[in-house]
């Protein structure tokens, strides 16, 4: 694990970490005969850059890729400035948080992240020991809505997952399932029990988005799961979850963009 900066359009400066396979796991005998391996862009949930993200995105490049985690908040500042004082675990600490965190979210609209996005692939991309070709990418919470534009902007990935969504059908003109049309990739999707950011009724209008634009996708919501389920350092952890959601990604990854060999 590392941490890189990529310059970004606007002019800021965006840290990322990046992740590739254990020592160990690029020594088996299944490795890649030529050395390079996809890359996969991994988009924060609202809390920020931090050690859980590092640790997903360990977890994600040990199955045979580069992960690229940006800090999607650097307009904001840096991802030390803007981390929780508190542990999320503990009561309260979550919702407190959150009131200053929320902010981040909506001032972070489709239009920024559109400019950003690109930016963060040419990132990925232009790693060393990345393979030319299709592309992967995952995002949690507000990072779901990040990984579907990924997808709608660029016919080159292939694969997206997104967990614990939300926002990704809204009744606005730049609503991510309005672009599906565009997108080449196949989709994972776990969501929330019970969200109220991504309730039945919008689950229901993505997988007829996906269906309409003639994708494969999986379209489930993991019965009792709340909000922010894979996200172990805060209350909103569930473990059964959070490796289903491991599972399935890991599966889709295997399938669009290929696991080390004879994995």
């Amino acid at each position: 694990m590392e941490t890189i900066e990529i310059v970004m359009p606007d002019g800021g400066v965006a840290e990322a970490y990046v992740a590739r396979p254990s020592a160990e796991r690029l020594a088996a005998p299944e490795r890649r005969g030529h050395g390079d391996l996809p890359g996969v862009l991994f988009f924060m949930d609202a809390i920020g850059l931090r050690p859980r993200i590092a640790e997903m995105s360990q977890q994600i490049a040990d199955w045979g890729y580069v992960v690229l985690a940006p800090n999607l908040f650097f307009r904001e500042g840096r991802a030390a400035d803007l981390a929780p004082q508190r542990d999320l675990t503990e009561p309260g600490a979550r919702e407190e948080f959150f009131a200053l965190a929320s902010p981040r979210v909506q001032r972070l609209g489709a239009e920024q992240a559109e400019r950003d996005i690109p930016a963060y692939l040419k990132a990925l991309r232009g790693l060393d020991g990345v393979a030319g070709g299709a592309a992967g990418t995952t995002g949690y919470c507000m990072g779901a809505r990040l990984a579907m534009r990924t997808a709608n902007l660029d016919p080159g990935v292939a694969a997206v997952g997104g967990f614990h969504g939300g926002g990704l059908v809204t009744d606005t003109d730049d609503s991510p399932h309005l672009g599906l049309g565009s997108a080449r990739a196949e989709f994972v999707f776990g969501h929330a029990d019970q969200d109220r950011s991504m309730p039945p009724e919008a689950v229901a209008a993505l997988g007829a988005a996906l269906t309409s634009a003639g994708l494969v996708a999986s379209n489930e919501i993991y019965s009792g799961a709340a909000h922010g389920y894979t996200m172990s350092d805060t209350a909103m952890y569930d473990e059964g979850a959070t490796e289903r959601h491991f599972a399935e990604l890991e599966a889709l990854f295997a399938r669009r963009l290929g696991p080390l060999d004879g994995a």
